[in-house]
C-alpha cells in the first residue's frame, strides 16, 4: 500500500517539470544512454517529438501546461485519500475499490484516446501498464481487508445462548 502512495506521488511531482524532464530524457538518449535510444528508435523519435510539443507549448502557449499541474495535483490528492485505509481499513476499503476501479478504466482511456491523440500504440501499452500493475498490489490489499473484517466481525458477535445441560436431551 505504501508503494502505491508513493508511486501516485512520485508521479504527481514529476507531472509538474514536464519541459525540464523531457529535455533531460532527450539528452540522456542521445549521450551517456545512446545505446537505449539505438536499441529502440522510435523512442528517441517520440521523446523528441513530445519534446518539442512541450517546447513550444512553454514558449507560445504555457496555459497549456496548466492542465499537467492540474493532473499533477490530482495524483497528489488521490494518494492522500489512500492514507485512509491506513486509519482505519475497514472502513475505508471504498479508497482501495475505488483505485481498482480507476486502474481498470485506464485500458478504454488509453484505446480510445491514445489514437484520438496520435499517441503510439506502444505508448499506449505502457500507459496501460499502470492499470494493470496498479491493480495487483490494490486487489491484495483489499482481500486483506476482507480478512480483517471478517475477523472482526467474528470478534464482536454475540455468542449464541448455550441450552442448559440437561434440557432436552434423553
Amino acid at each position: 500500500m505504501a508503494g502505491f502512495i508513493v508511486c501516485l506521488v512520485l508521479s504527481g511531482l514529476t507531472a509538474f517539470p514536464l519541459v525540464t524532464e523531457l529535455r533531460l530524457i532527450e539528452d540522456a538518449l542521445t549521450s551517456w544512454a545512446a545505446p537505449v535510444g539505438e536499441l529502440f528508435p522510435g523512442l528517441l523519435e517520440w521523446i523528441a517529438r513530445v519534446g518539442d510539443g512541450l517546447d513550444t507549448a512553454d514558449a507560445r502557449y504555457p496555459f497549456l501546461l496548466y492542465g499537467t499541474d492540474w493532473l499533477a495535483f490530482a495524483h497528489l490528492v488521490i494518494a492522500v485519500a489512500f492514507y485512509g485505509p491506513y486509519r482505519d481499513p475497514v472502513r475505508n476499503i471504498w479508497v482501495i475499490e475505488f483505485g481498482m476501479i480507476a486502474c481498470v478504466g485506464i485500458i478504454p482511456l488509453a484505446l480510445i484516446c491514445g489514437p484520438i491523440r496520435g499517441i503510439p500504440f506502444w505508448w499506449s501499452v505502457i500507459d496501460m501498464s499502470f492499470g494493470v500493475f496498479g491493480i495487483v498490489p490494490l486487489y491484495v490489499v483489499r482481500r486483506m481487508i476482507k480478512r480483517l473484517e471478517a475477523i472482526k466481525a467474528v470478534a464482536h458477535a454475540p455468542h449464541a445462548p448455550h441450552a442448559p445441560q440437561g434440557v432436552g436431551g434423553p
